[in-house]
């Protein structure tokens, strides 16, 4: 089981670092850039070839990667036909794209994960009945366990999200659901009743409900490759809103700190989702990308989102930032992620600590 966690985290982190820095290298490579090392990992290289102008290599410590450019910093001795292909001499416009484009592959990535998924099929939940509470809306309306419900309003649903999605946006109206027991086709008319409950980050939400619950009978959902794609890029957006909201909950305070996991947390997760099966594991590795696209475009020095609020500010005003400030921005933002590495180890110590427990 070990071996296949460890597996599983070289094999996923191995595959995000790697789209993330070719982003980085393929731009700059159509920009006209000089790219001089293509790192999977930092610190000393295990092994390493180089082909041409850029040294390809694989270094100790598995989290992260960098690719290195030609004349990326004020410091670098270049000659006059290099200057031409210097990260520093191309336009700001120009170092956006290469900057960005790591994160952007994420993103890509992400599309491509999710769409392979919806190609390859996906168990949905169908709109069967499992369950009618007492004395609900439900079972004054006559609903009953097994029942399926074909349509609402005339229109025709098959999935437990969309009979889901309908009750919850009825805004308490008047709804005929069209009930299918055992071939028997009828209608009932229910009124949705007004609930309290809770979102995913524990706050207090309102809704509709008719007190119904889902039963655990799925189908295997596939798609074409077009719909694929559009599902694709649907999820890819849900799962970057929720990271999104994720980030300002904990800054708020709603979301403790403490939820947030660190590499021995992904590896564990990995070889559990890598368990599961090549799909789930796939699953896992597409929100992961989108993690790892979202994280990286904070505007925190060190990261691709640090270098971008530099190149905006210097887009917007027309000077480059002053030298000494990046300095002093990069050594903050680098004790600022060394902090958070800290803090997410010891969040997944302490987790680990509590199930031996």
């Amino acid at each position: 089981m070990i071996a296949t966690h460890v597996i599983s985290v070289i094999i996923l982190l191995g595959i995000l670092i790697f789209v993330h820095e070719l982003g980085h290298f393929l731009v700059a490579k159509f920009s006209g850039v000089g790219v001089l090392k293509f790192s999977l990992g930092f610190g000393p290289k295990l092994i390493g070839r180089k082909f041409g102008e850029t040294e390809y290599l694989i270094s100790i410590i598995p989290l992260g990667g960098y690719v290195k450019l030609l004349g990326e910093t004020e410091e670098d001795e270049l000659s006059t036909e290099d200057e031409k292909r210097s990260f520093q001499r191309q336009s700001v416009l120009k170092r956006i794209g290469i900057v960005s484009a790591g994160p952007v592959f994420n993103f890509l990535f992400a599309v491509l994960a999710f769409s392979m998924i919806y190609t390859f099929g996906v168990p949905v939940h169908t709109a069967r009945i499992g369950g009618v509470q007492e004395s609900s809306v439900a079972a004054n309306a006559g609903i009953q366990k097994d029942d399926s419900i074909v349509a609402i309003d005339g229109k025709k649903i098959s999935r437990w999200s969309e009979l889901a999605n309908i009750i919850s946006d009825s805004n308490g109206k008047q709804l005929t659901i069209t009930i299918d027991r055992n071939g028997e086709i009828f209608d009932l008319n229910v009124v949705p009743g007004f609930v309290k409950g809770e979102n995913i980050f524990g706050e207090e939400t309102k809704t509709f409900r008719i007190g119904i619950t889902i039963s655990d009978e799925t189908i295997v959902e596939k798609l074409n490759p077009f719909r694929a794609v559009i599902m694709g890029i649907g999820q890819t957006w849900w799962w970057t809103k929720l990271t999104c909201l994720s980030i300002i909950k904990i800054i708020q305070g709603v979301v403790s700190p403490k939820e947030l996991g660190g590499p021995i947390l992904i590896a564990k997760m990995s070889g559990d989702f890598a368990q599961q099966g090549f799909v789930p594991f796939i699953f896992f590795m597409a929100i992961l990308s989108v993690n790892l696209g979202v994280l990286n475009l904070l505007p925190i020095p060190v990261l691709d989102g640090g270098h971008l609020l530099f190149y905006i500010i210097e887009l917007l005003t027309g000077k480059e930032v002053n030298m000494r400030w990046r300095e002093v921005a990069q050594q903050v933002g680098f004790f600022i992620l060394i902090l958070l590495m800290i803090f997410v180890f010891w969040n997944d110590i302490t987790r680990i600590w509590g199930d031996f427990k």
